[in-house]
C-alpha cells in the first residue's frame, strides 16, 4: 500500500481540529435552554446554545420501539441547509415510535425518560450530556468527555478566528491566530486543493461505553475483530480509525486505514449486554478509540464475582465528521442478536438471494473469449467439481465501454449463457459507474445529453480518468439518472444478456485515477448542484449498487431476485447484495485477516460477504490455495478471483493431492447449501449473521471477546481455518457445555476450552456443536439447480441431555413469491430418542402455503445420522401419525465412532406428520 496516497488524520483538517479540541477542552461550552425543551409521548426537543460563539443548535430525542433511541441536532438557522438527506437513501421507513413513555424534569432542567421498567435516559442540561442507563447504570454516555464540538456555517467574511497569545523572543506578547484556523476555507493535499467554499461544517461527538472493554463493527478496515486503542500504546494504533471508501491498491493488513465501504455502526458487549450505536453520517468519518481502567473499591471487591481486584474498564469512542447532521441511533440490545435486529428493522432486511448466490463463483481478470468461458466451464464438469457461477472482467467489453461487448471475442454472447443455462448456470458481468467519454456510444451520448453526471462547480460534467481513459460518473444522487441507471439493464437495451446474466459493480467508491486519494474531488456537486460530494461520499457505492439491482429485477415481468456485487458499500447495502473485500494478496496474512473483515462486516449489519480465494494479487503455492479453499467454503459468499497478471489457477489445474482436497471443499460447500440458505432466511427476518463471532453464540465467556480466527456458521458448526504455512496441528477454543463433533469423522471430541487438535492438509478444523441437527444434500450434482429435488441427510448431532434441534428452509430459490408465503419452513426435533418434523411457517395452514407443501412432498429425507449415540439400538421405526401405522426402517451402528445410520426411512423432508423412533 502507498501510504503517502491517502490522508493521516493530521492530514484532514476537521480530523485535526476535533482531535485538538478534544485534548484542550476543559469544560463543553454547549448548553440545553431549559426554557426551551418540549415532552411530548415519546419526544424531546430544545434548543442547544454554543456559549462561546451564541449559535443555537435544535436536539431532537425520540424513543423509538424495540429498545432504540434516536438523538439529532442540527442547527437552528443555518445560513444554507445542512447535509440530511441521507435518511431517506439509508433508512427503509420512519422509525416506529415508542408509546406510553413517562418523563420527569427536574428544577435544573435534568430530564428523565423512562423507557421501561429496567432502561430509561436521562438528559442533563448543563452542560448538555444524554446518559443511557440499564437496571440504573450508565451503559452509553453521550458527551460524556466534553468533545461535543458542531460547526456552524458560516461566511469567510463573518467568520470570527480564534486568536491566541504568543510569546515573541524580546518578551512582548501579541496575539495571532490559533493553529486551528489552518485549512478552515482551503485544504491541500499532495498536489491537490479543496477550496471548502463553506468552510468548516463538521461535526463531532465523544460516546462511552461504560463497563465494556471491547467495541466492534465500524467496518471496513483489515484490522482485528475486536477494535484496538488509537490513541498510541503497544499494540495499539495511533491513527484513529477512518470511513471514507477509497480504492486502495494492494491494502495493508492491521491498519485502521480505510478501504472500500464504511459502515458508522459499533457494538460493544459485555457478559450480560450489549449496546450500540449508529452514527448515520455518510461524510468522511474518524473514530478515536481508548480505554479508561477504573480499579472497584474495597467493598466491591469483597462481593465481587468476578476476580478479585479486576479494574471496570470502559471504552471511550470520539467520533468525528466532516459535514452533515447529527443523526445517531443508539440501540439497547440486549444482545448482539438483538441490536443486529433493531438495526436491521431501521435501515432493511439482509436480502434473500437466489440459491445459485451461494454456490461457488470462478472469476478472472479475464477470461479472454467465448471459447475461454466454455472451456473453463466444461473443465469443472471433467472434473466433477461444481460451481454456479463463471464471470467477466472488465476485458469483455468493447473498449471498456460498459453495456457493450467486445464482439470479435464474445461472437454470440447469448449462445454462451443459453449453455451455462442448460447446466443451470449463471454468468456475470462487470458494470463500473464511470462512463467512457465517447462518442457514438449510446450510454455516454444519453447521459450527456440528459445531465445524468456528477457535476464540477461551474455546471459542467465532472471528467476524470479510470479504466476506459477520460470518464464521468453516473450521479445516482439525481433521481433522473438513478432512474435511466436501472433500464439500461432491460435486455432490449443490454444487447447480448438473458435471465441468467447477473452484473458486478466495481470501482464504486468512487474510484478515480488521477484523483486525491483516488478518489472524487470533494467540492463536486450532486442533483443539480445542491449537494457537494463532500457531504455524501460513502453514500455514492451503495446507491450505484441499489440502481444496479433494481435494473437487473425489474428486467423481467415475473421478478427475480437479483445478483449484484459491488466492491463500495455503506449502511443499508446488505437489503440490495453481497460486498467483497476488495483487492487482496495471496499469502497467508492475507488469508488470516479474512476472517475479522468477514466478522467485522457481520458485526455491523453485513452479512453476505467474502474474500477473493486465494488472493487477487501474485501466485498462491499449492498449500496456500487449498487452504483458502477450505476457509471459503465456511464463508458467506465464494469466490474464486485472480489479477490479469497471475497465471491460471482454476482448482481444477492443482496438482494431487491439492485437486482433489478442493475438489472435496467444494462438494462440502454443496452439501450444505440448504443449511446456508435457511441460515439467510434467518437474517432476513430477524438480521442475524451467517457467520459469526464466538461471542454471539457463546455471549458470557470472556475468552471469546477478543476470539477472531475461529467463527461459528450459524449456531451449529464451528470453523477454525488454517492460516499459517506448513501447520497440521492448531489450537481451539471450544466454548459451551455442549458436545462437539468432527464434521469429517462424526465424533464426538469429547474436549471443552483451549485445546490442540490434528489438521493435516486434507482437513479443515470444523465441528458440529451438540444439540443442533444439520441438513445435508450429498449427491455430487454440478450445480444447486441440478439439487433441487435431491433427498437430504439430517445430522442429528446429540446434546449433553440426548436432545437436538435444527431448521430448514425451501422456496422456489429464485422470485420474491416466498414474501407471500410460498416456502416451507421446518424444525427438527430429537427428544427422548424421536426425531419429529414441525411446520413453523409464519401462517402453516394458508393455501400458499400447504401448496408449497404439495408440490414438494416428494422430497425425501433419504439419511438419518445420529451423533454421540452410546450404543446400538434394537430397533428403528417410522410411525406415521395420520394413519397410525408403523414400520420397521434398517440401520447400521459404528462402535467407534458411535453413530448411527438410519438408512432411507422414506419420509418427506416438508410434510410432517410422521415420527422416527429409535428403540
Amino acid at each position: 500500500m502507498k501510504f503517502e496516497d491517502f490522508k493521516k488524520c493530521d492530514q484532514s483538517g476537521f480530523c485535526r481540529r476535533n482531535r485538538e479540541y478534544a485534548d484542550t477542552v476543559s469544560s463543553s461550552p454547549y448548553l440545553v435552554l431549559k426554557e426551551s425543551i418540549s415532552i411530548s409521548n415519546s419526544n424531546v426537543k430544545a434548543d442547544i446554545k454554543n456559549t462561546g460563539t451564541n449559535i443555537l443548535l435544535t436536539l431532537d430525542v425520540q424513543l423509538l420501539k424495540d429498545n432504540t433511541a434516536r438523538v439529532r441536532i442540527n442547527e437552528k438557522s443555518p445560513i444554507k441547509p445542512r447535509y440530511d438527506q441521507h435518511a431517506k437513501f439509508t433508512l427503509v421507513r420512519d422509525p416506529e415510535q415508542a408509546e406510553g413513555i413517562d418523563s420527569h424534569t427536574s428544577d435544573t432542567g435534568v430530564i428523565t425518560l423512562q423507557m421501561d421498567k429496567s432502561r430509561k435516559i436521562v438528559i442533563s442540561p448543563q452542560p448538555v450530556r444524554i446518559e443511557f442507563l440499564v437496571d440504573n447504570e450508565p451503559v452509553i454516555t453521550l458527551n460524556d468527555r466534553g468533545f461535543f464540538h458542531f460547526e456552524h456555517l458560516r461566511t469567510k467574511e463573518s467568520h470570527v478566528p480564534k486568536m491566541v497569545e504568543k510569546k515573541n523572543d524580546d518578551g512582548s506578547v501579541e496575539m495571532v491566530k490559533a493553529d486551528s484556523e489552518k485549512d478552515l476555507w482551503e485544504e491541500t493535499f499532495k498536489t491537490w486543493t479543496d477550496p471548502k467554499p463553506n468552510g468548516p461544517e463538521s461535526i463531532a461527538l465523544d460516546i462511552s461505553f461504560n463497563g465494556f472493554s471491547h467495541v466492534y463493527g465500524i467496518p471496513e478496515h483489515a484490522s482485528s475483530l475486536s477494535l484496538k486503542e488509537t490513541r498510541g500504546g503497544e499494540g495499539n494504533y495511533d491513527e484513529p480509525y477512518r470511513l471514507y471508501n477509497t480504492d486502495v491498491f494492494e491494502y495493508a493488513l492491521d491498519s485502521p486505514t480505510s478501504l472500500y465501504g464504511a459502515v458508522p455502526m459499533m457494538i460493544a458487549h459485555k457478559k450480560g449486554l450489549s449496546a450500540g450505536v449508529f452514527w448515520m453520517n455518510p461524510s468522511e468519518t474518524w473514530i478515536d478509540i481508548v480505554k479508561t481502567h477504573e480499579e472497584a473499591n474495597p467493598i466491591q471487591k469483597v462481593f465481587s464475582s468476578s476476580s478479585s481486584g479486576d479494574p471496570k474498564t470502559s471504552t471511550k469512542t470520539h467520533w468525528m465528521s466532516e459535514a452533515g447532521v447529527l443523526d445517531l441511533f443508539v440501540f439497547l440490545g440486549p444482545t448482539s442478536k438483538d441490536i443486529l435486529r433493531q438495526y436491521s428493522l431501521l435501515t432493511g432486511p439482509a436480502a434473500m438471494p437466489q440459491m445459485f448466490a451461494i454456490g461457488y463463483h470462478q472469476c478472472r481478470w479475464n477470461y479472454i473469449n467465448q471459447r475461454d468461458v466454455l472451456e473453463v466451464d466444461g473443465k469443472f464438469d471433467e472434473n466433477e467439481m461444481p460451481y454456479d457461477v463463471i464471470w467477466l472482467d472488465i476485458e469483455y467489453t468493447d473498449e471498456k465501454k460498459y453495456f457493450t461487448w467486445d464482439e470479435p471475442k464474445f461472437p454470440n454472447a447469448i449462445d454462451m449463457e443459453k449453455v451455462l443455462d442448460n447446466k443451470g448456470r449463471k454468468l456475470v458481468v462487470i458494470i463500473d459507474p464511470h462512463i467512457k467519454r465517447a462518442d457514438n456510444y449510446r450510454i455516454s451520448d444519453e447521459a450527456k445529453a440528459q445531465d445524468l453526471f456528477i457535476k464540477k462547480p461551474d455546471g459542467k460534467d465532472y471528467e476524470a480518468w479510470c479504466w476506459p481513459g477520460q470518464s464521468s460518473w453516473i450521479d445516482f444522487i439525481q433521481e433522473k439518472s438513478y432512474n435511466w441507471w436501472k433500464k439500461q439493464f432491460s435486455f432490449d437495451l443490454f444487447k447480448g444478456t438473458r435471465e441468467n446474466v447477473h452484473i458486478w459493480n466495481d470501482m464504486n467508491e468512487p474510484s478515480v485515477f488521477n484523483g486525491p486519494e483516488i478518489t472524487i474531488q470533494k467540492e463536486m456537486m450532486h442533483d443539480g448542484g445542491k449537494w457537494e460530494h463532500r457531504v455524501l461520499h460513502n453514500l455514492y457505492a451503495a446507491l450505484s449498487h441499489s440502481a444496479t439491482a433494481d435494473g437487473v429485477r425489474e428486467r423481467t415481468v415475473v421478478q427475480k431476485r437479483p445478483f449484484v456485487l459491488s466492491r463500495g458499500f455503506y449502511s443499508g447495502t446488505q437489503r440490495i447484495g453481497p460486498i467483497w473485500t476488495g483487492d487482496n494478496i495471496a499469502n497467508w496474512d492475507s488469508l488470516k485477516y479474512t476472517n475479522p473483515m468477514i466478522l467485522s462486516n457481520s458485526m455491523a449489519g453485513i452479512p453476505f460477504s467474502g474474500a477473493d480465494v486465494p488472493g487477487f494479487f501474485e501466485n498462491p503455492t499449492p498449500e496456500l490455495l487449498s487452504r483458502w479453499y477450505q476457509a471459503a467454503t465456511y464463508q458467506p459468499f465464494f469466490r474464486g478471483h485472480a489479477h490479469i497478471d497471475t497465471k491460471r489457477r482454476e482448482p481444477y489445474l492443482s496438482a494431487e493431492p491439492y485437486k482433489s482436497i478442493t475438489r472435496d471443499t467444494l462438494r462440502e460447500r454443496y452439501a450444505l447449501l440448504s443449511f446456508w440458505y435457511t441460515l439467510f432466511f434467518e437474517a432476513y427476518k430477524q438480521g442475524t449473521p451467517m457467520m459469526r463471532p464466538m461471542m454471539m453464540e457463546f455471549p458470557e465467556d470472556e475468552n471469546l471477546f477478543t476470539l477472531d480466527d475461529q467463527f461459528m456458521v450459524g449456531n451449529s458448526i464451528l470453523v477454525k481455518p488454517i492460516t499459517t504455512e506448513g501447520a497440521t496441528t492448531t489450537e481451539i477454543y471450544f466454548a459451551g457445555e455442549q458436545p462437539w463433533y468432527h464434521t469429517k469423522t462424526l465424533i464426538d471430541i469429547n474436549k471443552t476450552g483451549l485445546q490442540t487438535v490434528e489438521a493435516p492438509l486434507d482437513t479443515i478444523p470444523a465441528y458440529y456443536q451438540g444439540g443442533r441437527i444439520i441438513p445435508r444434500r450429498e449427491r455430487v450434482r454440478r450445480s444447486s439447480v441440478a439439487m433441487r429435488l435431491d433427498p437430504f441427510t439430517l445430522i442429528v448431532a446429540k446434546g449433553k441431555n440426548g436432545d437436538a434441534q435444527g431448521e430448514l428452509y425451501m422456496d422456489d430459490e429464485e422470485t420474491y413469491s416466498f414474501q407471500n408465503g410460498e416456502y416451507a419452513h421446518i424444525q427438527f426435533e430429537f427428544t427422548q430418542n424421536q426425531l419429529t418434523c414441525q411446520n413453523i411457517h409464519q401462517d402453516p395452514t394458508s393455501q400458499i402455503s400447504l401448496d408449497f407443501i404439495n408440490s414438494h412432498q416428494s422430497i425425501r429425507v433419504e439419511r438419518i445420522k445420529i451423533l454421540g449415540q452410546s450404543k446400538a439400538p434394537k430397533g428403528v421405526q417410522v410411525k406415521d401419525l395420520e394413519s397410525n401405522s408403523t414400520r420397521e426402517v434398517e440401520f447400521s451402528f459404528d462402535s467407534i465412532t458411535h453413530v448411527l445410520t438410519i438408512k432411507d426411512p422414506k419420509v418427506s423432508v416438508v410434510q410432517c406428520g410422521w415420527n422416527v423412533v429409535v428403540y
